[in-house]
């Protein structure tokens, strides 16, 4: 089944069970498996009874992704699907920010979060009034918000982008002849981006090297943030691999440094990980990034073999449980809730990514 297609969610325990011990028992107990299918058993019978859609990030607990989600992919991926979507109910198995990008193309819709402790530390390094501010300090340059930021921040922005369409969404600002542009807010992905692209990077709180940009070659401006998961990649790790490993391909997020980028065979988003490893015949594959998709990847594609070696987990996509899936079905909890105000503003620079994709 591909990324880009609706999974069959079975309704029957002894159908889910089968399918997870299939996939999983490399990665699970046989006993936690059984114990996690009758919860995806019970979801998937509320989920239709209560007409609601489920997404799930590539980030998410292999037994909840591989069971329940209606659709699983990256950002950019389920974004698309929500805006189409016809549920009554959609539950983002994401972060905040996710299910806030949900609710902001579906304001009339529930959109639910399994947990309300579910952050980002991207998100929460920036805010509308350090956009405000770098908007003052430079009047004119279009600000581009990642995905992964709040709905205020998006609001203040001209463009919203994932890790999958970055380079689309600036290389258009590019061709409409802006010279800078405010990429925000994680630092990683915006160098790397501009390393892509071949243009210039500064960062925009340094005065010196922003004026030192040549005024007539286009160039990105970036904050100071980091994914507190992927800048925990080193180049020693990239090194270690190809020494245990000899011939495998190593896939490595765009958040990562871009000494690791350097040194990885192939950068991109979490979709392009998957696509390349379900069209590339390699012998072996690692994936630089939130390791529950080694885990999910391996299950999916039981043929490749993946190095599974890392340990590097999200504590926020990791508050996303099947449990937590059940009870936000069963209570209606943790809903997104946003200002008209908001919706609308954040609205227009996801509308403008979602055209560009």
């Amino acid at each position: 089944m591909t990324i880009a297609n609706a999974l069959e969610c079975s309704t029957s325990l002894d159908e889910i069970r089968s399918q997870l011990r299939e996939k999983l028992h490399e990665v699970m107990p046989e006993f936690e498996i059984d114990a996690k299918a009758e919860i995806a058993h019970q979801i998937n019978l509320l989920k239709k009874e209560m007409n609601a859609v489920i997404l799930g990030h590539n980030y998410m607990e292999p037994a909840l992704y591989h069971s329940v989600p209606d659709y699983v992919g990256d950002s950019l991926h389920l974004s698309a699907v929500s805006a189409k979507t016809d549920a009554d109910i959609i539950i983002f198995c994401g972060v905040w920010f996710m299910g806030e990008t949900a609710k902001v193309l579906n304001p009339n819709k529930t959109v639910l979060v399994p947990s309300d402790k579910a952050g980002c530390s991207l998100a929460e390094g920036i805010n509308a009034s350090d956009v405000r501010a770098l908007k003052a300090k430079y009047p004119g340059v279009p600000v581009v918000s990642y995905i992964n930021t709040y709905a205020d921040v998006k609001v203040e922005s001209d463009y919203c982008c994932t890790s999958g369409n970055a380079s689309k969404v600036l290389a258009h600002l590019v061709e409409q002849g802006h010279q800078r542009i405010i990429f925000l807010p994680d630092e990683y992905l915006a160098r790397n981006t501009a390393a892509e692209m071949d243009i210039a990077y500064a960062p925009a709180l340094d005065d010196e090297a922003a004026a030192a940009l040549d005024p007539n070659k286009p160039a990105v401006l970036g904050w100071n943030i980091r994914c507190e998961v992927h800048e925990l990649f080193t180049p020693q790790d990239v090194d270690n691999i190809r020494r245990q490993f000899p011939g495998t391909v190593i896939l490595a997020h765009p958040e990562c440094s871009p000494e690791v980028i350097e040194k990885a065979d192939i950068s991109g988003s979490t979709k392009v990980m998957v696509d390349y490893i379900e069209k590339v015949d390699a012998p072996r594959y690692a994936l630089l990034t939130e390791c529950s998709m080694g885990d999910n990847m391996a299950g999916q594609f039981p043929h490749r073999d993946m190095i599974r070696s890392c340990n590097l987990r999200c504590q926020h996509m990791n508050q996303i449980s099947l449990e937590d899936t059940l009870a936000a079905l069963q209570q209606t909890r943790y809903k997104v809730e946003l200002d008209a105000a908001v919706i609308e503003g954040a609205k227009k620079p996801i509308d403008r990514m979602l055209e560009i994709r």
